[in-house]
């Protein structure tokens, strides 16, 4: 995989007053953002499958548990003129 890609959403780690993680549209997974990330964190979502949870699929109809932080190699270079 390309280093420089832009992945399908880029914006900051939210938690809901059900304390589920979100990214824009995506549920994140719970488990990987408390061990590695907090909220506040800027992250570009990679990939994302449906949620196959019951509970939140009415609010995330999304999930994904492919996701980093959003840095510099993640901005794509300018083109050479």
């Amino acid at each position: 995989m390309s280093k420089d890609k832009k992945g399908l959403h880029t914006g900051i780690i939210e938690k809901d007053e059900n304390g589920n993680y979100f990214c824009g549209p995506y549920l994140l997974d719970y488990q990987r953002v408390a061990a590695m990330y907090k909220e506040g964190d800027k992250i570009v979502v990679n990939t994302v499958i449906d949620n196959p949870s019951d509970k939140s699929l009415g609010q995330y109809p999304q999930k994904s548990k492919d996701f980093s932080k959003a840095d510099k190699k993640f901005i794509p270079a300018k083109p050479k003129e």
